[in-house]
């Protein structure tokens, strides 16, 4: 019988080639040269709960209809609400090519698709193209993975992103991050993490190694709610604290360290989800 993590890897590219499929049926083959992966797929970490973290490249733009139908499509596989049954929870990027090469800051995201949004899309949202501060940390995880699901490697795809435009991504703003702490406790505790660790080392980590990392230093009275986001209790983690408790001791002693660093504001990069 195959070990767990060797089940789930299997099981995440699976789901990634069957995005990529679905992709390439609503716009085209030709308008989609290239795909990869990015997230706990290449940087460690992968759950059986973790999502299918997608980068697909075009060769140009999209219309509203095709957004349309390709978020219907993906409606259809992804997550345990996907209308052909459940299925691990897709994040789909998609970028023009020549919006992110040669490299700009900020780039520019041609469409988004996250489980998160899952209830307005059902309800008609259509995602739009938008400039994407978060393409930053996204294209650096999936150059550090380098690995391919369709056509060129990342690394030979896209340029490497300053180190300057990749702090500039992530620090954004911490309010918006933890508007979410009380719905999303454990994904905002470990967020918070890997990005104080990349902030002071430059290297993006997975969410556990970057956890991880960071306990050690922290107050003893505040290390079990990220010691409980990190282990994923079963039964619902760190939300068994309650959302105030995890209020006080977690974001708290995470907050005051990003302080002193600088990072007074930070928002959820998308590549960070």
């Amino acid at each position: 019988m195959p070990e767990a993590g060797a089940t789930a890897s299997a099981d995440a590219a699976a789901q990634a080639r069957r995005v990529v499929r679905v992709v390439r049926g609503v716009l085209g083959d030709r308008a989609v040269p290239a795909a990869c992966v990015h997230g706990s797929a290449v940087l460690g970490g992968l759950r059986p709960t973790s999502d299918v973290d997608v980068l697909a490249v075009l060769s140009r733009p999209t219309t509203g209809a095709e957004r349309r139908a390709l978020t219907d499509a993906l409606l259809a596989v992804s997550g345990a609400r996907a209308h052909e049954g459940p299925a691990r929870p897709v994040e789909l990027t998609l970028v023009v090519h020549t919006e992110v090469r040669p490299w700009r800051y900020p780039p520019a995201c041609e469409y988004l698709y996250g489980e998160w949004l899952r209830d307005d899309f059902e309800a008609g949202l259509t995602p739009a193209p938008a400039p994407c501060p978060d393409l930053a940390p996204l294209i650096t995880m999936a150059r550090a993975g380098d690995v391919s699901l369709l056509g060129p490697r990342p690394s030979e795809l896209f340029d490497p992103v300053p180190e300057a435009d990749l702090r500039a991504a992530i620090v954004a703003g911490v309010p918006e991050l933890l508007a979410d702490l009380d719905g999303d406790t454990r994904n905002v505790l470990l967020t918070l993490a890997r990005i104080l660790t990349t902030l002071r080392t430059g290297r993006i980590r997975s969410k556990d190694a970057a956890a991880a990392a960071l306990l050690p230093e922290l107050p003893e009275a505040h290390r079990p709610v990220l010691a409980a986001a990190r282990a994923h209790v079963p039964g619902g983690g760190v939300r068994l604290l309650g959302g105030r408790a995890a209020r006080r001791a977690g974001p708290r002693g995470v907050r005051r360290r990003g302080d002193r660093k600088g990072v007074s504001g930070l928002k959820l990069p998308v590549g960070f989800s």
